[in-house]
C-alpha cells in the first residue's frame, strides 16, 4: 500500500487538523512504542492519545524515535478527570508536556464534562484549557464527551466555543442532533469509536456493502464517518489491521451504501460507552 493522502480539515482557529489519525486508548505502555512508530511510519500525522490512557510518555518517545519533525505531528492529548479543578489542571498539563517531550500540543481537550462533579463546574475547566491557548502551550483546546446543554452553557458563561468536540459516533450510534450543533457553531466533530469496538461487523448491511464495494466491513464504516466530514482515529496494536485501517481512501460510497449505513442508527441503544450526563468516574 503507498502511502495514502490524507485529506485536513480546518479548525476555526485556522490550523488544519489531518482527518484520520491513530488513537492510542487501552493501548499498553509496553505496545505503545512500536505501535505508534509504525503507525508514523505509514504516514498517519495524527496522533490521540489522554492523561486517561497512561501512555503519554510512550507517544512522546514514539515520535521522537521516529526522526519526524514535532511540527508534522498534529499531537492531541485529554485532562484527567480528577484534575479538573484549575491548579490541577495547570500541573497535570505541565506534565503532561514533559511527559510528550514536547513545548506545546496540538490540541487539549477536557476528556469528560463530569456534570455531577465538582459542583458541576466545567466551565472552570474550560477558562483554565483557554490559559494554555493564550500561552501557545495548546495551540486549539477543545472538549471531549460534551452534550449539547453542555456547550451551551460554556459559550453562555465564556463566550468561547471549544474549537473540537470528541464524541462516539459510528453507524450504529450516529450522533446527529450533536453533529447539527456542531455545524451550526463551527464545532469540528471528532468521532471515537469510529467501529463501535467491532460490535457493527456482523451486520448484515455492512457485509453486502463491503462485498459490493470489494473492501472490508471496517473501511466500509470508516469511509462512512470519512465521508460524513468527522475526524477519526481507530485504533489497533495490529500491523495489518493499521494499515487496513487506513487503505479507505481509494474509493468512495456508493447511495445505496450511504443509505443502508444511515438507517443503521439506533439512537441512544446504540451507544456503547457511559453517558456524559451521568459519567462520574474518577
Amino acid at each position: 500500500m503507498s502511502t495514502p493522502s490524507i485529506p485536513t480539515l480546518e479548525l476555526s482557529n485556522g490550523y488544519q487538523i489531518p482527518q484520520f489519525g491513530f488513537g492510542t486508548y487501552k493501548i499498553s505502555a509496553e505496545d505503545c512504542v512500536d505501535t505508534v512508530k509504525y503507525a508514523l511510519d505509514l504516514g498517519i500525522r495524527h496522533i490521540d492519545t489522554a492523561q486517561m490512557y497512561h501512555n503519554e510518555a510512550e507517544v512522546g518517545r514514539a515520535i521522537e524515535e521516529s526522526g519526524i519533525p514535532r511540527e508534522e505531528i498534529f499531537l492531541t492529548t485529554k485532562l484527567n478527570n480528577d484534575k479538573h479543578l484549575p491548579e490541577d489542571a495547570r500541573r497535570s498539563f505541565a506534565q503532561s508536556l514533559e511527559d510528550l517531550r514536547t513545548d506545546y500540543v496540538d490540541l487539549f481537550l477536557i476528556h469528560w464534562p463530569l456534570p455531577t462533579l465538582y459542583g458541576g463546574d466545567f466551565v472552570q475547566t474550560w477558562r483554565t484549557l483557554l490559559e494554555f491557548e493564550q500561552q501557545g502551550r495548546a495551540r486549539t483546546v477543545g472538549v471531549s464527551n460534551f452534550q449539547i446543554p453542555h456547550l451551551e452553557r460554556l459559550l453562555k458563561e465564556t463566550g468561547v466555543m471549544p474549537a473540537v468536540n470528541q464524541v462516539e459516533i459510528h453507524p450504529h450510534f450516529a450522533n446527529n442532533q450533536l453533529r447539527s450543533f456542531h455545524l451550526e457553531h463551527n464545532i469540528l466533530t471528532e468521532a471515537w469509536s469510529p467501529l463501535a469496538r467491532g460490535t457493527i461487523f456482523g451486520d448484515e448491511k455492512v457485509i453486502s456493502a463491503a462485498k459490493r464495494l470489494g473492501k472490508t466491513p471496517a473501511q466500509v464504516v470508516l469511509r462512512w464517518g470519512i465521508e460524513r466530514g468527522d475526524v477519526l482515529f481507530p485504533k489497533s496494536v495490529t500491523p495489518e489491521r493499521i494499515k487496513e485501517n487506513l487503505d479507505i481512501f481509494d474509493f468512495q460510497l456508493d447511495e445505496q451504501t450511504k443509505a443502508d449505513l444511515n438507517s443503521l442508527d439506533k439512537g441512544e441503544d446504540g451507544r456503547t460507552g457511559s453517558h456524559p450526563d451521568t459519567m462520574a468516574l474518577l
